[in-house]
């Protein structure tokens, strides 16, 4: 027999062992299923030993989330907000301001009585208000579709894991498409509509610039070279002046207003095609991800008949068996 001495300190070494395993890095709780690919929660992994006191929660598992964070991230959808955002600025700070100086300008060179041109600041005013209105539309539209962007982006993404795409849900993403369209439609008609103040002042702007060609070579003189507003129907015939001529005409071009008038008017039309591409751009973003969002019901509808209908053979099979054990 072996001494009481050896065996107690076999018993130690043992216990010794036993708590080595037990206390071994390789045994600590991994990290949460957010840092990993796999979706589904409440589910760990296995996590290799570590040097040192460096938690499993360290600087990799930061990292880690920070690129599935950027990998979630529908950039798509994001730079089309900035253009939209961009062209709704665009359009409405600078047609509003230009507006203000049209009118300006033809309260005092082209109509001098009020009564001639009040419809016309009624419905300038009328449009400013407009404008104010659509500024706040675009500004919260934009945003619904930046969040439809990370919504579609996440269903797309997991679309093996738990997450589950809803009838409600795909049908709020083809009313989106559906409303992106008339918008589209609706922005190409503004953008034309923000293209007629530009050819009126360039066509007032390239007359001034002949009749100083014409001082300049002082080959005639300018006087019969005239613009006559009237003709484009913003201010009624009978309006007095109602055009302006020669020297005149040059004094109105050299204003300040008709110079920041006729570039804010250029940048407001800028700003309604760079919104209109970035609608169409939405368009694209939306059909794209409410046909992914489409396949994955589909996909998900077959794994569910398919993962029933694994478990009724399943269940088929140990039926057998124990039909079989019972009888042997």
């Amino acid at each position: 027999m072996k001494p009481a001495m050896e065996t107690a300190a076999e018993e130690n070494t043992e216990q010794s062992q036993e708590k080595k395993v037990i206390t071994r890095p390789e045994m600590e709780i991994g990290r949460y299923h957010w840092m990993y690919r796999s979706s589904r929660p409440h589910q760990y992994h296995h996590v290799p030993a570590l040097r040192g006191n460096i938690s499993p929660l360290g600087i990799q598992g930061c990292f880690e989330c920070c690129i599935k964070c950027l990998g979630g991230v529908p950039y798509a959808s994001l730079v089309a907000t900035i253009l939209c955002f961009s062209g709704v600025a665009l359009f409405c700070g600078c047609g509003h301001v230009a507006l203000t100086g049209t009118v300006s300008i033809l309260e005092q060179h082209f109509s001098t009585n009020s009564s001639d041109h009040a419809l016309l600041s009624e419905v300038i005013q009328l449009m400013q208000y407009v404008i104010y209105g659509i500024a706040s539309f675009f500004f919260l539209y934009g945003i619904i579709l930046l969040a439809e962007g990370f919504y579609t982006t996440s269903a797309v993404k997991e679309l093996h894991g738990e997450f589950k795409t809803t009838a409600c849900g795909r049908c709020i993403s083809g009313m989106f498409v559906f409303l992106t369209y008339v918008l589209g439609v609706a922005w190409l008609g503004v953008f034309g509509f923000s293209a007629v103040p530009v050819f009126m002042f360039y066509n007032i702007w390239s007359t001034c610039e002949v009749i100083k060609s014409l001082q300049t070579n002082m080959t005639t003189s300018g006087d019969q070279i005239c613009v006559d507003v009237r003709q484009y129907g913003i201010i009624p015939w009978n309006a007095v002046p109602g055009r302006a001529c020669g020297p005149i005409l040059e004094n109105i071009c050299n204003t300040n207003e008709f110079y920041m008038s006729y570039h804010l008017f250029i940048v407001a039309c800028a700003g309604a095609g760079a919104t209109v591409i970035a609608l169409i751009h939405f368009l694209m973003i939306l059909s794209s991800n409410w046909a992914y969002l489409k396949d994955a019901s589909k996909m998900q509808a077959y794994q569910d008949i398919k993962a029933k209908e694994e478990q009724e053979l399943q269940d088929i099979q140990s039926r057998s068996k124990e039909q079989l054990n019972s009888y042997t």
